[in-house]
């Protein structure tokens, strides 16, 4: 049976080369007389990521930004101007938004995500009370978060488009930003009945609402502009 080499996340469903979808390449596989030596290969595979992993967690600093994905460890690089930038302009109004409201907690980069296989570094995370309660001063393990924003950029798009869209939304994390700072575009994700994520607003002007963070209503363009970040901020007072 031939295997499909290439993954990738199509909307919200997983697509392999060739068009073939997830449930159908599971099928296969299912279906396949090869299903105890696959299953043999995957333990393998499992077991030496668990290994690879508990290494991971052991030689990690807190001064450098990196994730562990499918067993490989991915290393950051710096940022652009442009991308911290908006990174900033993002802290501080979701960091001021929540700390006044005391909704929970917003962490920037380098608050490393631990899901089911993955482990990651989003580039904004915010904890609501209840996981907050369970973060330590001395955390460097957090949990899987309630809302995630993540800043594209040229060695970041293919996972936050890919793996990492599909690991936040099978975890139900509640809410998920894709900023693009080259466009100037966010996108709003939101979970739908079935707990898939929809697309609820991809756009450059208007205002972005969130209900998960008390309501929080701002206007895109405080993302990428600093006089309109000041503006809004300045409202708030």
């Amino acid at each position: 049976m031939a295997v499909p080499k290439k993954l990738f996340v199509r909307e919200t469903e997983v697509v392999y080369d060739g068009g073939m979808t997830e449930n159908t390449a599971l099928e296969l596989i299912l279906q396949s007389p090869q299903l105890p030596h696959y299953a043999a290969l995957i333990q393998q595979r499992m077991d030496d990521e668990r290994r690879q992993r508990e290494r991971f967690y052991q030689e990690m600093t807190d001064e450098s930004k990196m994730e562990f994905v499918a067993g490989e460890v991915i290393m950051h690089s710096p940022a652009r101007h442009r991308n911290l930038n908006v990174s900033r302009h993002l802290i501080m109004l979701l960091g001021s938004w929540v700390a006044r409201r005391e909704l929970g907690i917003v962490h920037v980069e380098k608050a490393l995500c631990v899901f089911t296989r993955n482990d990651y570094e989003p580039d904004i995370v915010f904890f609501g009370r209840e996981k907050s309660a369970s973060i330590r001063e001395d955390t460097l393990k957090f949990p899987v978060p309630d809302f995630i924003v993540e800043i594209l950029s040229e060695s970041t798009v293919e996972r936050d488009r890919g793996v990492k869209f599909d690991d936040y939304q099978r975890h139900q994390v509640s809410e998920y930003w894709i900023v693009d700072p080259d466009s100037e575009t966010l996108e709003q994700y939101l979970p739908d009945a079935e707990g898939k994520y929809e697309l609820k607003l991809k756009s450059g002007s208007g205002e972005v609402t969130s209900k998960l963070l008390g309501n929080l209503q701002i206007p895109v363009r405080a993302v990428f502009d600093p006089v309109v970040l000041q503006e809004t901020m300045a409202g708030w007072n």
